[in-house]
């Protein structure tokens, strides 16, 4: 790079600016990076209450009985006539979600409420986003496994950033191998 091969004038700044836009394309602005975040798709909740609920109207057990099945957000509210048909109605319900390929360790049962007249209620949560605390959990296995990424914690997700991909697939294999208390999903790969 000469200045003197530019010359003067107008057309000099035009080429100067030209060769700092040139070098500046050359290198990247972004490293690579990647999500890790716990999303269940509420879709398929619905979708599971709405197969439970069919069930519950065609099962002979329940046919006459109180029971009902109410999705309100991220928590599924369950009521029955005594407490051996919420374990059942808690078992389809259960079961119509583990089969949509939803990780039951997002699903949280709350302990049952059973009033004196023996009516019960069970409240199921689905929990959304990484805790603070299993947030912690991940940076911080992420950290002592000297990876050579860096890590941030974003609300409820965190961040991973690094400078090869091949760094960042060997998170993801790491962390997947590892096995945290949350359901954990690989999202908004940038390379």
């Amino acid at each position: 790079f000469s200045w003197r091969k530019l010359g003067r004038g107008r057309c000099g700044a035009v080429a100067i600016q030209n060769a700092f836009h040139s070098s500046v394309l050359k290198y990247p602005l972004a490293m690579p990076s990647f999500d890790i975040v716990s999303e269940v798709n509420s879709m398929e909740i619905e979708n599971a209450v709405n197969t439970a609920r069919k069930e519950l109207a065609n099962r002979f057990d329940f046919k006459g009985s109180k029971a009902e099945i109410v999705l309100e957000k991220n928590e599924i509210k369950l009521a029955a006539e005594n407490p051996f048909k919420l374990k059942a109605l808690t078992e389809i319900v259960i079961g119509k979600i583990a089969k949509r390929n939803i990780s039951l360790k997002s699903v949280e049962q709350c302990e049952p409420e059973v009033s004196p007249l023996g009516h019960a209620r069970q409240l199921i949560k689905i929990t959304q986003g990484i805790a603070t605390e299993v947030a912690k959990q991940v940076t911080g296995f992420i950290r002592e496994s000297k990876f050579k990424v860096t890590t941030q914690i974003q609300e409820q997700q965190v961040r991973v950033t690094g400078k090869s991909r091949d760094d960042l697939q060997a998170v993801i294999a790491a962390v997947r191998a590892k096995g945290f208390p949350v359901a954990l999903q690989f999202t908004n790969y940038r390379d």
